[in-house]
């Protein structure tokens, strides 16, 4: 493996996403855990999951801007949402899959799909769960 061009740090103390925090080594993110109401916590305060959507649809969007300036395609607004999921597994433990959808203006679908399908192929998120857990991606044009 090449040399890492970056590497982010981030720290969970306390009960980890039952009440703990997570902090970045920069201090730019630091916040306060808690389990999501749907899987019998508290809620009240944001998840691991919430925090790997928000890095997916960030880091989805970035690949979908830099592949389609590569081919000189432009569109109007555009919008990527995450979709994680946790799933109990035949294991006792959770397993994750996950949605992106992908919303564009001011351009065709055959070409919004093909956007889409070559950001995937790029994006560290999805190479770093490709054949790891379910993911779909698909493309809306308005």
């Amino acid at each position: 493996m090449s040399d890492a061009v970056y590497t982010a740090i981030a720290t969970s103390t306390g009960d980890g996403r039952a009440g703990g925090r997570a902090s970045s080594s920069d201090g730019l993110i630091d916040v306060t855990l808690a389990i999501p109401r749907e899987m019998g916590g508290p809620g009240g305060a944001t998840n691991p999951e919430q925090l790997f959507a928000a890095g997916w649809a960030s880091c989805f969007h970035s690949a979908l801007k830099a592949v389609a300036a590569g081919q000189t395609i432009t569109f109007t607004d555009s919008a990527v949402v995450a979709e994680v999921s946790v799933h109990p597994n035949e294991q006792g433990g959770f397993s994750l899959s996950a949605a992106l959808h992908v919303e564009f203006g001011g351009i065709d679908q055959a070409t919004a799909d093909s956007l889409v399908a070559a950001a995937h192929a790029v994006c560290p998120y999805s190479n770093a769960t490709r054949g790891n857990i379910p993911v779909t991606v698909d493309a809306t044009v308005a």
